[in-house]
């Protein structure tokens, strides 16, 4: 009976972990959708607020980020093979953003490396690495 009773509980609690994963990773794919969404059609400064808060204060977007993230559109975002476990609670994607000086009108591709960590305490995917860089050629 009590072989019985821990094999009920560990049975119990692989089912409760595996409806977790799926949790987390149903989060994950809302979460990068909507990252990616904002990034094509709200902007930067939008896609800002899915960074990490404790990053965010301590790493504050400048009026010349802001500046030098309204010279540009994206005219394209595609995250490829999409995000790759790191361990438990981080995960990494690299993205390819086409971005659209609105002053030249001239594309250009950038390499985003993307890290994003799971928040257990509020279940909450968060931005760990920062909007992309556009200062890369």
């Amino acid at each position: 009976m009590r072989r019985i009773l821990s094999l009920a509980l560990l049975l119990s609690a692989l089912l409760l972990a595996g409806c977790a994963t799926r949790e987390r990773s149903e989060s994950l794919t809302t979460t990068l959708g909507a990252y990616g969404s904002a990034l094509r059609w709200s902007g930067f400064q939008s896609a800002a607020q899915f960074i990490d808060p404790k990053i965010r204060a301590a790493h504050p977007l400048t009026q010349l980020d802001i500046e030098r993230y309204r010279q540009v559109r994206v005219s394209e975002y595609d995250d490829g093979a999409g995000p790759v476990p790191v361990d438990d609670d981080d995960v990494q994607q690299t993205a390819r953003i086409s971005v659209i000086n609105v002053h030249t009108q001239v594309e250009r591709s950038i390499i985003d490396h993307q890290t994003w960590h799971y928040d257990q305490k509020n279940h909450h995917w968060w931005l760990t690495s920062g909007l992309p860089r556009l200062d890369q050629h």
